[in-house]
């Protein structure tokens, strides 16, 4: 099995749950774990899984990652497993209600990607995931590694 985890970062938390996810799938796959602007039509080429991660900026993933999503031509993930992860603060433990009022209505940035990869012909292994981070800049929450780790494993054994 071939898979491509592609992610953008921007305090280095979204580069560390790539790095874990290509971790934890290395036993079962062959795995790649590139920076979005890294990635050439040649990593695409005859993928069986793809994983997309970006940090929730602005309610949204960061223009690299939504570029990168939008150029794959329609119908080019047919048969790929997608998943797609995002990084964000937990709303509800450290932001203002008016701000947990906005994530309501415009979410973080894992949930459109995925839709996005879906749209490109990609079939959802597993439910889009979102890790904390303990502020703005980080770091992880505890355990949010272990936890992606386990998320990842469900993208090559969907249940």
């Amino acid at each position: 099995m071939k898979v491509l985890v592609v992610y953008d970062s921007v305090f280095g938390n979204t580069e560390k749950v790539a790095q874990t996810i290509g971790d934890a799938l290395r036993p079962m796959a062959e795995v790649e774990v590139l920076r979005v602007g890294d990635v050439t039509p040649e990593h695409l080429a005859g993928l069986d899984a793809l994983i997309v991660g970006s940090p929730t900026r602005a309610f949204s993933a960061t223009p690299a990652i939504k570029q990168f999503v939008g150029g794959l031509p329609r119908d080019s993930l047919n048969g790929v497993q997608v998943a797609a992860f995002d990084t964000r603060i937990a709303v509800e433990e450290t932001g203002p209600r008016f701000l947990a009022l906005l994530v309501r209505v415009f979410g973080y940035a894992a949930e459109p990607i995925a839709k996005r990869l879906q749209g490109r012909g990609g079939e959802l292994g597993v439910a889009p995931a979102g890790f904390i981070v303990k502020d703005s800049e980080g770091p992880l929450r505890e355990g949010e590694l272990e936890r992606a780790a386990e998320w990842a494993k469900q993208v090559v054994h969907p249940q």
